[in-house]
């Protein structure tokens, strides 16, 4: 057992700078855990100016100077940050506050469908199961209207916290875009001066994680807009809800597709019953998905190494168990800058010492 760990700790800790690198990724893991809650508008700025940096980058390569390009792609984001805070969040808290009005009658809809399973398949499903399958859901259907219905006087501290991050945010997304060589001139000075591992992990982890970010951030846009587009082209109601659904399902691939396919179908057999118009809307609604899988991913992530389905289901499933909605929906971009990490680690194999000859 001592030969096996001195094997590990000469294979992957051999090198000093590993042990340090190590060691801060320890630390600071800890320290998210313990105060991300505490500072999440700084994280979500820092996440921010990660993505924005890469248009301030390319504009700066055209030719663009350093502090309009700056300026430009920060009023960019304030004019997209006000555009969905006044235009596209009212519209979605008033297509939701409908849909918990209807939800008394898409219950009563959904009970006389269920009604009718026993009868077309008795030996499959009994009149007690759907009956316990109703009273189920109109619980939980009952408990999520309720929340809306009491959303007022409970939630001003909430809101209050909103509109204090509202205002912290664009700040530090701005600061973090301006200043972005003088804060890491300042972590460059906490870390060895001979750091060549450490300058060649985080040229892999900036590469992959960055091209995940802001490539993933380009295709929720798409995804959602695309969807907006066809949903009220077919009639299809509350189109902004469920496109910012779809949307955001791309941040979780696989998983996000299939849990979000029950209420753009549920919404609309509701809406239209069995007929063409609900064919149509499935049909459309797949053919915005599988482009999204075959066309747009293999175009917007070339240059990312690929997470392995599995790899995907664990790391959401561990990382949301840890930060939870926050930790599901950075889970990817997490595993792949473990991946990168572990990529660019430096591995030394273990040479056994010689046995002694025996005379």
């Amino acid at each position: 057992m001592i030969n096996v760990l001195r094997g590990l700790a000469h294979k992957y800790f051999s090198d000093e700078e590993a042990v340090i690198l190590f060691l801060i990724l320890v630390i600071g893991t800890v320290f998210v855990i313990w105060f991300g809650a505490m500072l999440a508008p700084a994280i979500a700025s820092l996440i921010i100016a990660f993505i924005l940096q890469g248009l301030v980058t390319k504009l700066i390569k055209l030719g663009v100077p350093e502090l309009v390009a700056i300026l430009s792609v920060f009023f960019v984001f304030l004019g997209v940050l006000v555009g969905f805070i006044f235009g596209l969040l009212p519209l979605i808290w008033t297509q939701v506050s409908n849909l918990a009005g209807e939800t008394p009658r898409i219950i009563r809809e959904m009970q006389s469908y269920m009604e009718l399973l026993p009868d077309e398949y008795p030996h499959l499903i009994s009149a007690e199961a759907v009956n316990t399958v109703y009273q189920q859901v109109s619980t939980e259907v009952g408990h999520m209207t309720q929340w809306l219905v009491s959303f007022s006087l409970s939630s001003i501290p909430d809101l209050v916290a909103l509109l204090i991050y509202m205002v912290l945010v664009p700040i530090l997304v701005f600061f973090f875009l301006k200043d972005r060589e003088v804060l890491l001139g300042a972590v460059g000075k906490l870390l060895p001066q001979q750091r060549p591992m450490m300058f060649r992990i985080w040229h892999e982890v900036n590469l992959q994680c960055a091209n995940y970010v802001r490539g993933k951030a380009v295709e929720i846009l798409i995804v959602g807009i695309a969807t907006y587009v066809a949903f009220k082209f077919l009639g299809m109601p509350y189109a902004a809800l469920l496109s910012l659904l779809v949307g955001l399902s791309v941040v979780i691939p696989y998983i996000g597709a299939a849990v979000v396919t029950i209420p753009v179908a549920m919404i609309a057999l509701f809406a239209f019953g069995w007929g063409s118009h609900f064919i149509w809307v499935m049909v459309v609604y797949g053919v915005i998905q599988g482009l999204d899988g075959n066309v747009l991913v293999p175009i917007l992530f070339s240059e990312v190494n690929n997470l392995h389905p599995v790899a995907i289901i664990v790391a959401v499933l561990f990382f949301g168990g840890i930060w939870g909605l926050w930790g599901v929906f950075f889970a990817i971009p997490l595993a792949t800058m473990l991946k990168a990490v572990f990529a660019a680690w430096p591995v030394k194999e273990f040479v056994p010492p010689p046995e002694p000859k025996h005379s």
